[in-house]
């Protein structure tokens, strides 16, 4: 990632300009491996780099490090490029990698053709995230799976491994349209 420093202020270069690129994989191609493939293996998949992540792993600056039935954990990179005006991680970037590992936790325990989209999530904020708080772990666990329905609890934790945010994800459990497919053809 290069950065380049440049603002305008009234009109003068101040030479304080970031600039930041993401490179990411066809979406595609995580897409036909999730529906192919039970949770599990799905995200063991992403974590060890047989499966390309998402392209929103990249774009916020997290990774899979650790997963397990109904249990992940994420790292998070908080960097200024992320902040609001008030000088913080903006919160929207913190929600994304709680719902995030939240759904993972789902997914984790789901058969092959079955997918996990967020219905809510509830998040508090309990420190602002700066750059200097990272890396940053999040860690998810399911805490309940219906036919239908799951609830899965995420925080993350600073360097310190101080608790700063926490998230409960409600999340739907549905079948992969390829499998309904499959399903009517018989």
């Amino acid at each position: 990632m290069k950065e380049k420093l440049k603002v305008q202020s009234a009109g003068k270069d101040r030479a304080a300009l970031r600039t930041r690129s993401v490179t990411w994989e066809d979406p595609a191609i995580n897409a036909k491996a999730a529906a192919t493939m039970s949770g599990l293996a799905f995200l063991r998949g992403m974590r060890d780099g047989s499966i390309p992540p998402p392209p929103i792993i990249p774009l916020v600056d997290f990774h899979l490090i650790e997963v397990e039935a109904g249990r992940v954990v994420f790292e998070f990179h908080p960097a200024e490029w992320q902040y609001n005006p008030a000088g913080t991680v903006h919160g929207g970037i913190a929600c994304t990698v709680l719902d995030s590992a939240a759904a993972c936790a789902v997914h984790s325990t789901l058969p092959a053709g079955t997918g996990v989209i967020t219905l809510e999530v509830k998040i508090n904020y309990l420190r602002p995230i700066t750059s200097e708080a990272g890396p940053m772990r999040c860690e998810a666990t399911l805490i309940h799976k219906g036919s239908r329905i799951a609830v899965a609890e995420a925080k993350m934790l600073d360097r310190k491994a101080r608790l700063c945010t926490t998230a409960v994800s409600t999340c739907l459990i549905f079948e992969q349209p390829a499998k309904k497919r499959e399903r009517a053809r018989r």
